[in-house]
């Protein structure tokens, strides 16, 4: 690869990994939309290569509802379900796995195209395959959990939803972070003490745990219940909270203990966020990062705010979807500000 080349083919390479995270973003939102509309188990096969077909006459329909049929979310919860019903909630499941395959095709053929054309520099090259084959176990991670509602509970298990969307955000963030980095290159002047480096860092690490005890939150239906805020059925701290034995199970079993831990920690984000705006108002910062912490504290107000209504209006699936896409919202700007803090010049140094 040429040098005097590489800055463009960065940033078309940059390009590419930011639309591969569109879709990701989308894939998560999609998801969650899937979980709200009770959709997730309509589809009872995983065919990674011919699933992309849908039914397409009323024989191939009657066929994909017997199947369905026989699942027991069908036998205990939906029994009354018609075709036409059943069809609202395939075409969710449907265009979720669907969407899979698609940001697989748009991850895989750029990448070989740019990496035969030798646009890609070399340190960068296990880093992109790496995603790729995380993609995929994503996929397999989906249908792992899939199958856990189809035996003979029809509920999927709290802990493989979480991990699949762990997963996921990992995905989303190490991609978006490598983009970032192809796109900008090094900060504009400036430095960052090194204590606003390390709380970005550990800000990364809150708001993620944040987003998997929602899906904790999410995988137990926790939201329909305690929907005051920001007491608990009249308590700050519920009365049952540790009912469960061992003690650990209540933290992923115990529904108000869920709920208690995902709302102490998205307090908890937003003092921090808040606390780090605040300090970063009185320091010189590269415009960048400036700018970066503003939408950091906007991106935080308004999680804060769609979260405490999704939780009093009971769970609407717009709002709760809403929720979820600015729970991605907020880790992508602590990311963004992250990366520029990372390549700016430490204070004092």
């Amino acid at each position: 690869m040429h040098t005097g080349s590489a800055s463009q083919h960065d940033r078309q390479i940059a390009v590419w990994l930011l639309i591969c995270c569109l879709m990701v973003f989308a894939m998560v939102v999609l998801g969650g939309v899937t979980r709200l509309t009770g959709s997730g188990l309509s589809m009872v096969q995983w065919d990674p290569i011919f699933g992309i077909v849908p039914p397409l006459n009323e024989n191939e329909w009657n066929a994909t509802f017997d199947l369905y049929r026989q699942s027991p979310e069908f036998r205990k919860i939906n029994s009354d379900m018609d075709l036409t019903g059943f069809k609202r909630i395939y075409w969710f499941e449907f265009a979720h796995r669907v969407l899979g395959r698609t940001i697989g095709t748009v991850f895989l053929l750029p990448f070989l195209y740019f990496l035969i054309r030798g646009y890609v520099r070399r340190p960068l090259v296990p880093k992109l395959a790496a995603l790729f084959i995380l993609g995929g176990l994503q996929g397999l991670l989906g249908w792992y959990m899939v199958k856990s509602g189809l035996v003979d509970n029809p509920h999927v298990s709290q802990y493989r939803l979480t991990a699949h969307l762990g997963l996921a955000v990992l995905i989303y963030a190490w991609m978006f972070h490598i983009a970032l980095g192809l796109w900008y290159g090094r900060a504009d002047n400036g430095a960052v003490p090194a204590s606003y480096k390390r709380a970005a860092i550990a800000l990364i690490a809150l708001i993620s745990v944040t987003i998997l005890s929602g899906g904790f939150v999410a995988g137990l239906k926790a939201g329909h219940a305690y929907n005051t805020f920001p007491l608990m059925d009249g308590h700050w701290v519920p009365q049952v909270m540790f009912m469960q034995e061992p003690v650990w199970r209540n933290f992923f079993e115990n529904i108000a203990t869920v709920q208690f831990d995902h709302r102490l920690l998205a307090v908890l984000a937003f003092l921090c966020v808040t606390i780090l705006w605040l300090f970063s108002l009185r320091q010189s910062l590269p415009p960048q990062v400036r700018t970066g912490l503003h939408l950091l504290m906007a991106a935080a107000i308004l999680q804060v705010a769609l979260g405490i209504s999704t939780l009093l209006l009971h769970v609407p699936v717009a709002l709760a979807a809403t929720h979820q896409a600015g729970a991605l919202l907020l880790l992508t700007a602590a990311l963004f500000v992250n990366q520029r803090m990372v390549r700016a010049e430490t204070a004092g140094q």
